[in-house]
């Protein structure tokens, strides 16, 4: 009689460890804010980029859920060894994407009742003060005629763009005398992303002679930038 039971009774354990273990990942907001305040977390916001400018957490990346491929694209540059704190509107979809951060090698954890829970609670929020938007003049200005001038279009919410912060510095450091580096934030600057049909962050643009001969969208190893330069 013991062995029939046995089985059961491990099966019921291990069902409720399981259970658990996917209920810890969704954090209270009191939970969220401790644990975000730890240092070397990842906060992902995984709403839409208009929801993010609307209002967003301190120091949050942002890569959209409801678009499978940025999205994919964007955690690629993650650091899997790190936890992530994930949050959305009201905690649907942010809870969708823990989970799928979680089959795929991460530590996630997601903020249950989203941000709307989190100003209800009054927590606090940033939002992006409005931006004066530099005109394609101004922007060719930045671009010497003289000079070979690699343009570095990113966004403060982009991990792909934070992943090539050290690349870009080390190009800058090592090689700045033989070129010029200009950075535009087109998390802001979204006039001449448009007007330039720069769709993606980061992407790169090279000019020589003031002409733009090469455009790279997303990263690329120093290797690949100094072939070019």
């Amino acid at each position: 009689m013991k062995q029939k039971i046995f089985p059961a009774t491990l099966i019921s354990f291990l069902f409720f460890a399981v259970s658990c273990n996917a209920q810890q990942t969704n954090l209270s907001v009191d939970e969220f804010e401790k644990a975000i305040a730890q240092k070397n977390i990842q906060l992902l916001d995984v709403r839409t980029p208009g929801e993010y400018q609307s209002g967003h957490l301190k120091n949050t990346l942002q890569a959209d859920w409801n678009n499978p491929a940025e999205f994919k694209e964007r955690v690629k540059a993650l650091d899997k060894s790190k936890p992530v704190y994930t949050y959305c509107l009201s905690g649907a979809r942010s809870n969708a994407a823990t989970k799928w951060l979680i089959q795929n090698g991460f530590t996630a954890y997601n903020l249950q009742g989203g941000i709307t829970a989190w100003k209800s609670a009054g927590k606090p929020v940033e939002g992006l003060t409005p931006v004066k938007q530099i005109s394609m003049k101004e922007y060719l200005e930045k671009i010497p005629q003289d000079k070979t001038v690699l343009v570095d279009f990113s966004a403060v919410w982009c991990p792909p763009c934070k992943a090539m912060e050290p690349v870009i510095d080390s190009l800058e450091h090592q090689y700045g005398n033989k070129f010029l580096i200009v950075k535009i934030d087109g998390g802001t600057q979204t006039g001449i992303c448009k007007e330039l049909n720069v769709e993606a962050f980061p992407t790169f643009l090279l000019y020589k002679n003031g002409k733009e001969t090469w455009r790279k969208q997303g990263m690329a190893t120093t290797k690949e930038f100094l072939s070019v330069l």
